[in-house]
């Protein structure tokens, strides 16, 4: 069944304006919410109660299989992807009609910098283009040329790079000029999800501040750089407005799913900012480390977004209220999957874990670049590729992975010394299953950081952060920062340890200059 776009302005369209819902609900009504984490390696969804708290047995996930190809930086049909966060839900709904007796709102998270074009009839007719996508890499330098980049990066939060949109669109229209004649607009997943389900389509604040085309002080999208780059605002989803819900669901969805005919849906937010929410790292003095495919290192505040921005960050968004600074590497636990795919890694979690224990820190010999999927923060060179450096016949398998989870954290170190400038002196909490397997990775990072870190007690940071954001803008709890989020296991830096890490990234930072700096500069 196609989708005609609805051109009333959202304004005009079904949905709750959150800012009567007060009066609209019974005074004391609980609420129950449903939470979904559309991620890079598979979709969750779960339930959760007005203080925020996961209702037992309502957890459900997706094999992480069904996103393969995204996290590959290959082609993926984003109605495969629909059709998996549907069978989901119906999961999700089945499993919430043994145990709630109804879903009041939903409330997404979902991955940033995606793009899609559908055509008139809101139809898919390009492929889904993820973070991981490269094939851009080679425009970036145009754009470069046509564009100031200091400007642009302190107006959107965006350097130029193959994972936001202005490089995305200029390399499809000489990929595929006649197609991107027929795109009638160009979205994001979570996006595109929307305007199946509701038929409509709409962006949030969060979701379009991660393309690359959005002005992160008006939380407009940026005329300037739609200018240059020849892109009519038409083109774009409309940005949803603040406190207003997305209208009600199609037919098809709401006989599926009967149990959410009178939910009110959220816009979906970035799974970045989710994710510190979830972990309740909500304020300048408090920086989240996630490493799942993908890693990142981020910050969230409530103050304007800065007027000047460090080279290596990004600047985002989670809401009006709140911005999100920090820097990505697209190598993290993607980069551990691939070593033990490939390199005979026979082992189970606890076992490699405690082979890796084993190693004195930078034994191996080897120097690492974990660009597989390319390097983002903190210099986001397009054409960065991965590079293991120092191999002899005595090498081992695991001399290569302990060198690997190494080489990620001086990457980290690399994002944290410009954080730091607005961060300073802020706790670091650890997000994401990869540090409770391997508590070893966890270890390795204080000691290149030199500082403690401790391990988050949340299992889904992002679903909850998800939940949490929701029960915030319709009043059921104060602000976030009231909620309180129990402490993980700590970790103490040993400065020995830190020493020797220190040479490592000093040997890391050569290796780069030597192979990847001076071919970024003749680009």
């Amino acid at each position: 069944m196609s989708t005609v776009f609805d051109e009333a302005t959202l304004e005009e369209r079904p949905g709750i304006d959150l800012s009567v819902l007060p009066s609209l609900r019974a005074e004391h009504e609980p609420v129950r919410v449903l939470a979904l984490d559309i991620g890079t390696s598979g979709t969750r969804a779960a339930i959760f109660d007005s203080r925020g708290d996961q209702i037992e047995g309502s957890f459900l996930a997706t094999p992480a299989e069904e996103y393969s190809e995204l996290v590959s930086g290959n082609d993926v049909d984003a109605d495969v992807l629909v059709a998996s966060v549907a069978q989901l839900l119906d999961l999700a709904v089945d499993r919430a009609e043994e145990i709630v007796p109804r879903i009041d709102y939903v409330a997404p998270s979902c991955f940033w910098h995606s793009l899609v074009g559908v055509d008139d009839a809101g139809r898919a007719i390009t492929p889904l283009f993820g973070w991981a996508d490269t094939r851009a890499a080679d425009v970036v330098a145009e754009l470069r040329d046509k564009i100031d980049e200091a400007q642009t990066h302190a107006r959107t939060g965006c350097r130029f790079h193959p994972s936001y949109w202005p490089a995305k669109l200029l390399w499809l229209r000489r990929r595929s000029p006649e197609v991107c004649a027929k795109v009638r607009r160009w979205v994001s997943f979570s996006d595109y999800l929307y305007l199946q389900l509701f038929g409509v389509p709409a962006t949030s604040i969060s979701m379009a501040s991660a393309t690359g085309l959005f002005n992160q002080a008006t939380c407009k999208w940026n005329d300037e750089l739609l200018s240059v780059l020849n892109i009519d605002e038409a083109q774009l989803p409309p940005i949803a407005p603040p406190r207003k819900t997305a209208g009600g669901l199609r037919d098809e969805y709401m006989l599926r799913w009967p149990l959410l005919e009178r939910a009110a849906w959220f816009q979906a937010i970035g799974d970045g900012a989710a994710n510190n929410i979830g972990a309740g790292c909500v304020s300048r003095e408090q920086i989240a480390v996630m490493l799942g495919t993908s890693g990142a290192m981020r910050m969230l505040s409530s103050r304007a977004a800065p007027t000047t921005l460090p080279s290596e960050l990004f600047c985002y968004r989670a809401d009006r209220e709140r911005v999100v600074i920090g820097g990505a590497l697209s190598d993290g636990g993607g980069l551990l999957r691939w070593m033990q795919d490939n390199l005979a890694l026979n082992y189970d979690a606890g076992e490699l874990n405690s082979a890796l224990e084993a190693f004195e820190p930078d034994a191996h010999g080897l120097t690492i670049l974990p660009f597989w999927s390319g390097e983002r923060a903190p210099s986001w060179l397009s054409n960065a590729t991965g590079t293991i450096h120092g191999l002899t016949a005595g090498t081992r398998s695991l001399d290569i992975l302990r060198a690997a989870l190494e080489s990620i954290c001086y990457r980290l170190a690399l994002i944290l010394s410009p954080l730091e400038s607005f961060a300073p002196d802020a706790s670091i909490t650890l997000t994401g299953k990869i540090f409770r397997f391997y508590p070893v990775w966890a270890q390795i990072l204080a000691d290149v950081l030199g500082r403690q870190v401790g391990v988050s007690s949340v299992s889904e940071s992002s679903l909850r952060g998800a939940a949490l954001l929701a029960l915030e803008t319709i009043g059921t709890i104060d602000t976030l920062e009231t909620i309180m989020t129990e402490p993980g296991r700590s970790f103490t830096p040993d400065m020995d340890r830190h020493q020797a890490y220190r040479r490592g990234i000093e040997r890391q930072r050569e290796l780069y200059d030597k192979l990847i700096s001076r071919r970024g500069s003749e680009t």
